[in-house]
Order: C-alpha cells, then sequence, then structure tokens
C-alpha cells in the first residue's frame, strides 16, 4: 500500500454521487503564548459567565457602582421599585410568615435545638438574602433535611440532652463554618462542585431523608418521651415497638387529625391552584387550633407535651458563643461543610426553577456568597443553617410576590412575634409540630421522579435508590456518600471506557452514523470508519488501543468470510475528542505501527485545534503525514477511494489481496 504523497490525489476529486467536492487542508493552530493559554483555560473554567464583562470600558466611578450592585442587587433593582410591587410582596411576605413560623419552630426541634432558634433564623437571614440574593422568588429560612443532618452529625459527638449549651455552641459553629464554605466557593467560582450532586443523587437523598424525618416525628405523635438517637429505619422501628406501652392515644388522635387537615389543604391547593393559601395557611392554622384546644381541655395534664415558654425578644448574639477552640471544632467543619453542600444544592435548584418560569437569570456564584454571608451573620445573631426551602419558595412563588422584599415582610412578621406574640405558643402541643413535619416531608419523597428515572436510565435509577436506602437503614453520610461515589464512578467510566463506533454512509448523502442507530448505511469498500466519543487521556490510551485493534480484526474476518475487498484503511472520527495528553500521543503511535505492520493505513478526521497543536509539537503529525489528516470523515473517504482506485491489486504470500501503485 503506497502514500499519498506518491498518489498526490488532487483538491478536487468526485463523491460517490459523482459531484466534485473539495478536499480542504487541516490546518496546525497559529500558536498561543503559554501564559494566553493558561488565562484562557482558567477563564473558561472559573468564569464561564465572564462576569466582568459589564466593568469593560466604564468610568471608575461607574465602576464602583456596579460592583456595589453586583453583590447587592437590591440597589440595582431597587431604583425601579413600585408601590404595584410592595403590594404584592406585601401578600405574599406575609403568607410565607404563616408558615415560617410554625415551621420554623418544628424544624428547631428536629435539629434538637430549642425552638426559639426557628423564629430566629427566619428573622436575620432574609434581611441579609433579600440585601445581596439575585432570586426574585426564593424565601429563605430553615429546612427539615438541614436539620436532621445537622442533629445527626452534631449529636453523634454530643447529646443535646446531656449538655444542651455545647451542643448550641457547635450548632452555631457548623453554621458559621457553613456560611464560610459556602462564601469561599462563590467567591472563588467552584460552584461547579455543587454539580457533583447529581439529579438522580438529589431525588434519592432526599427522599430517604424525608422517610428518616417521618419516622422520627412518631416520637411525637406517639407521645414517647424516650427515643433513640440512631436514625436508621430499623434502629426507629425497634424504639418504637419496644415502648407500646408508653403510647399515648391523646396523642396519637390529635396527631393524626391535624395531619389529615394539612393533607387535605394540600390536595385542595394542587387540585385548585388559586386557593394555594389554604396550603399556607394551614401550618399556622394548625399551631394555633391546637394551642386553643390544649389550653381549654388541659391536655397537657393528660400526656400531650407542649412547647412550655419561648423567650420574648429577637436574637441575642451568638458571636462569643462560636467554639473555635473546642476539642469538637473537627465534628463542627465536618457538620458545616456537608451541610452546606446540600443546603447549597436546593438553594441554588429551586432558585433556579423558579426564575425559568418567570424567564430571568440568577448567578449561582453570586448566591453562594448571599447563602454563606446570611449564615456567617446568622450564626452570629443565634441562628442556625438557613437556605431556600421548595415549600416556601413554592407558596411565595404563587403568592405572586415581584422581588425579595416579600422575604423583609416575612422577617418583620416574624420580629412581631418574637416581640409580641411568643408567650402565645406556650400550649401548642408538640404532636401538632410533628404533623406539620411530616405533611411538609411527604411532598420530598418524589416516587415519580424515581420511576421516571427507571425508564430514562437505570445507572441512574441505581444512583437513586442507593442514596434512599444508604439513608434509611445507614445514615444521612452514608447515604450521601453512596450516592455521590456511584455518580462519580459513572463519571470515571465514561471517561475510562468511552463509546467507539462503526460509521457507514447514508445513502446519497456525504453524512456518516452509527451503523446500529441507521441500519440502512453502505459500508466503505476498504475502509473502516470508528468514532471516538470522548477526550484521550491516561485513563482510557490502553483500552482505546486495544478497543481500536478488536475492531480492525473483526472488520478483517467479517471481510475474509465474506470474500469482500480487504481493508486498506482505518478512518478515525476524532470530532467528539476535544483534548488528548501525552498517553493518547503514544497510543496513536503505537496504533500506526499496528497498523504498518498489517500493511493498512491510519487516517485522522475532523481533529480538533487542541488536538492539532499537541500532535504537532509532538512530532507525530511528521510521523503520520498530515496529508492524511481531513476536515471531515466525507473527505477523508473520498481520499481513500481515490487511492484505492489509484492502485491495482496483488496476491501476497497467503492468498489475500494487497494494492499497489498504478504508477
Amino acid at each position: 500500500m503506497g502514500n499519498a504523497d506518491n498518489y498526490g490525489y488532487p483538491s478536487v476529486m468526485n463523491n460517490n454521487n459523482g459531484e466534485n467536492t473539495g478536499i480542504h487542508r487541516v490546518e496546525i493552530p497559529p500558536p498561543q503564548p503559554f501564559f494566553k493559554s493558561l488565562k484562557n483555560t482558567v477563564k473558561e473554567t472559573l468564569f464561564p459567565d465572564d462576569p466582568l464583562k459589564q466593568f469593560k470600558n466604564q468610568k471608575p466611578l461607574r465602576k464602583f457602582i456596579l460592583g456595589v450592585q453586583y453583590f447587592f442587587p437590591i440597589f440595582e433593582w431597587g431604583s425601579r421599585y413600585n408601590f404595584g410591587f410592595f403590594k404584592a410582596d406585601l401578600i405574599a411576605g406575609i403568607t410565607i410568615a404563616s408558615l415560617a413560623i410554625p415551621q420554623g419552630i418544628s424544624y428547631a426541634k428536629l435539629a434538637n435545638l430549642p425552638p426559639i432558634l426557628g423564629l430566629y433564623s427566619s428573622f436575620i437571614p432574609p434581611l441579609v438574602y433579600a440585601l445581596m440574593g439575585s432570586s426574585r422568588d426564593l424565601a429563605v429560612g430553615t429546612v427539615a433535611v438541614g436539620s436532621l443532618l445537622m442533629a445527626s452529625m452534631l449529636g453523634a459527638e454530643v447529646n443535646p440532652a446531656e449538655n444542651p449549651t455545647l451542643y448550641l455552641h457547635l450548632a452555631f459553629t457548623a453554621t458559621f463554618f457553613t456560611g464560610l464554605f459556602e462564601v469561599a466557593l462563590g467567591f472563588f467560582r467552584l460552584g461547579f462542585i455543587v454539580d457533583f450532586l447529581s439529579h438522580a443523587t438529589i431525588v434519592g437523598f432526599m427522599g430517604g431523608a424525608a422517610t428518616v424525618v417521618i419516622l422520627q416525628q412518631l416520637k411525637g405523635i406517639l407521645g414517647l418521651e424516650h427515643f433513640t438517637h440512631a436514625t436508621d429505619v430499623v434502629s426507629v422501628l425497634r424504639s418504637v415497638f419496644a415502648q407500646t406501652h408508653a403510647w399515648r392515644w391523646e396523642s396519637a388522635v390529635l396527631g393524626f387529625c391535624f395531619l389529615f387537615y394539612l393533607m387535605l389543604a394540600k390536595f385542595l391547593s394542587q387540585k385548585r391552584p388559586k386557593l394555594f393559601w389554604v396550603s399556607a395557611m394551614a401550618p399556622l392554622t394548625s399551631v394555633v387550633l391546637g394551642t386553643i384546644l390544649v389550653y381549654i381541655t388541659h391536655a397537657e395534664k393528660h400526656g400531650v407535651a407542649v412547647i412550655g415558654e419561648l423567650k420574648k425578644g429577637i436574637n441575642p448574639p451568638s458571636i462569643m458563643d462560636l467554639s473555635f477552640g473546642s476539642k469538637y471544632m473537627t465534628t463542627a467543619i465536618k457538620t458545616g461543610i456537608v451541610t452546606g453542600v446540600i443546603a447549597l444544592a436546593e438553594g441554588i435548584a429551586v432558585g433556579r426553577s423558579f426564575a425559568m418560569f418567570k424567564n430571568y437569570h440568577i448567578d449561582g456564584n453570586k448566591e453562594m456568597i448571599a447563602f454563606g454571608m446570611m449564615n456567617i451573620v446568622g450564626s452570629c445573631t443565634s441562628c442556625y443553617l438557613t437556605t431556600g426551602p421548595f415549600s416556601r419558595s413554592a407558596v411565595n412563588f404563587n403568592a405572586g410576590c415581584k422581588t425579595a422584599v416579600s422575604n423583609i415582610v416575612m422577617a418583620l412578621a416574624v420580629m412581631v412575634t418574637l416581640l409580641l406574640l411568643t408567650p402565645l405558643f406556650h400550649f401548642t402541643p408538640l404532636v401538632v409540630l410533628s404533623s406539620i413535619i411530616i405533611a411538609a416531608m411527604l411532598g420530598l419523597i418524589d416516587y415519580n421522579a424515581a420511576i421516571h428515572l427507571w425508564h430514562v436510565d437505570k445507572f441512574d435509577f441505581l444512583v437513586c435508590m442507593s442514596a434512599y436506602i444508604g439513608v434509611v437503614f445507614g445514615n444521612i453520610e452514608i447515604g450521601l456518600v453512596m450516592a455521590v461515589g456511584l455518580s462519580l464512578l459513572r463519571v470515571l467510566l465514561s471517561v475510562a471506557r468511552p463509546r467507539t463506533l462503526v460509521l457507514g454512509n447514508i445513502p446519497n448523502s456525504m453524512i456518516y452514523r452509527n451503523v446500529e442507530h441507521y441500519p440502512n448505511t453502505n459500508n466503505v469498500p476498504g475502509v473502516l470508519i470508528l468514532d471516538i466519543g470522548a477526550p484521550i487521556f491516561f485513563t482510557n490510551s490502553s483500552y482505546l488501543r486495544e478497543r481500536i485493534s478488536r475492531w480492525i480484526d473483526d472488520e478483517e474476518d467479517k471481510l475474509k468470510s465474506s470474500g469482500e475487498t480487504t481493508l486498506q484503511y482505518v478512518i478515525l472520527d476524532m470530532g467528539a475528542v476535544g483534548n488528548i495528553d501525552t498517553s493518547g500521543i503514544s497510543m496513536f503511535e503505537e496504533v500506526k505501527k499496528n497498523l504498518d505492520r498489517r500493511d493498512l493505513k491510519l487516517v485522522l478526521a475532523n481533529p480538533g485545534a487542541e488536538v492539532m497543536k499537541k500532535l504537532n509539537k509532538s512530532k507525530f503529525i511528521e510521523t503520520l503525514g498530515q496529508e492524511w489528516m481531513f476536515l471531515t470523515v466525507g473527505e477523508a473517504v473520498i481520499a481513500c477511494n481515490f487511492m484505492l482506485h489509484s492502485c491495482k491489486p496483488i496476491s501476497s504470500e497467503d492468498g489475500s489481496q494487497k494494492w499497489s501503485n498504478n504508477v
């Protein structure tokens, strides 16, 4: 088999349809200085949205104003605010406050913290977010999953019943590190780290956490005084059924009645979206009715546990309670990072979802800074972990909010409650709080999403179920590690075992596609066309070398058994190969040597700029010959066909046909 240099195929040749087709030279990209290339790489990695674009060609004063507006978006949209917006935000703010007050108290109990902290956390953080957040619809507050995570991770080291002060200080410290972690991710543009929590992971993790939270509420529903600190389903059920003698029927009846009311309200709101306020007001209504019922009947004397005294007044400072010198510092940092990742994943996903509905954009990295600052400030003002919960944000959205002012209205409503109304919660039964939590958690078990994953992608379903099973039968950390581990394994497998496909020609066209996807494609006699579906790195270079060799063996065996023209050319479609490292280049050198020994010719089609640059620097282009590199698979096939028709067959010693130059 000869070289293209010997044949000198023309720049214009006929394709299979007899049309003239130009063969274009594959150019080597012009060299770039190292620091310019590094700058472009860093920019694309950390600044894909080009946040500094708005500052270009601006005067210093204008740059300062834009900088203030970037970190405090309220100064950007505040100038356009009007009375119509305020009316909508006022209604939305009061509506979400009616949900935030009972939820805040409930979730604080779930985190094994004083109930008043749930109200504190619905006062200061929303004010910070209103200044720094870019979402118009996100309603800030505590979340059940984050509360459970904090209770699980801190409770494993410090018993909140035996040492409540230390536990409280660790909760503030963990919240501080959550904020620090979130600010760091946003400031250094590392938000893509959160993307390692795939949709399947979040569905399974949230469903598992919701199941665990529901099981934990059996303590309140059944009026149990002693309960396991473990979160796995076996330990919880063992604790429940080991105390059947301690079940309080009064508490159970009250709990199931309020749970039925809450679920009925949610059902009505789903059937008639205009009645969203029924579901939004249901938790507060339950608290009011439950409090009145207990006060009138003195049910607290008959086994129905109540909240008790709530401290009056707004948030006291807690900056001196941050335990940086504690021996549990590592636990606080670990808790802060884990809860921070979960809080970011939920908050940013919720913000983007509602932004899509209203056709505006939110900057994920700015949101991280806003979340981080509200947790840092919150940790210094007696608050614990806050983010943008879906349930509260959905109510805010349905209530017709226009801007983040709805968060300010909610915060002011909570402030009034803290200053004037906290004594009224003294007789609020804990069983009502348990019912509120169960009703909220049932909405997080998204079995429809799991069924959808099963139909679309079985591996995603496996990731989802591993997260769910890990959380329910192990603990929250195990479920999270299992799901993230499987997700990363999938990424590694896709890199280490990229797809390689045989391409064929779609009749009457210059298009080449997967022969399994398009069974009507035609094979090109004497030519094997392979598509490499990923960048080539050290992780997959050995696999690709072996896989390409196996494709060639299979093709030669097929041609030999059918008596067709022997294989002469192997074309590699490089369109999906965005990059290559030195291991990949070594792989190409080995493949070429192997093909040379078998009297076959290697041809490359559609190589990208980065690949061409590295192949040129490694001298592989000189080894291969630039005339064997083409812009498209179609042009490569035309060139190979021209070569085949410029050669005459001769018989080799083993009886197979080889080709030589006619000239």
